[in-house]
């Protein structure tokens, strides 16, 4: 399982935000067939949203540290009755944070009518 610091803890989830969950896991559990689709997902994004169904909290906090522990990943939060997970991808091609901000837009100014 990866460790991660405070501030890393606080990156990720403000990057987690925004993400909508790509991986559900319902009433049959963790199956291994879900965890092979989390792997997935983890290599394509990094950092994913898993939802899970079902009211147990044991459950769930179950569900998080294996998933953590069979994977190789970072716990991040768990809010609820969502997880979210990270794994770095050595493999990925993208460095981080290259993206250049956009310029500003010209403002418009108010055009007076004369009539």
């Amino acid at each position: 399982m990866q460790q991660l610091n405070s501030a890393q803890v606080r990156e990720l989830r403000a990057q987690a935000h925004g993400l909508n969950p790509v991986v559900s896991i319902s009433e049959n559990g963790l199956t291994d067939a879900v965890l092979k689709e989390i792997d997935v997902c983890l290599k394509a994004h990094e950092l994913i949203k898993i939802r899970v169904y079902g009211d147990s909290r044991e459950d769930r906090l179950a569900y998080y540290e294996r998933i953590c522990q069979e994977l190789a990943a970072a716990p991040v939060q768990h809010i609820g009755k969502l997880l979210v997970v990270y794994r770095e991808n050595p493999e990925s091609s993208a460095p981080k944070n290259t993206a250049k901000p956009r310029p500003a837009a010209p403002r418009r100014t108010k055009r007076s009518f004369q009539g």
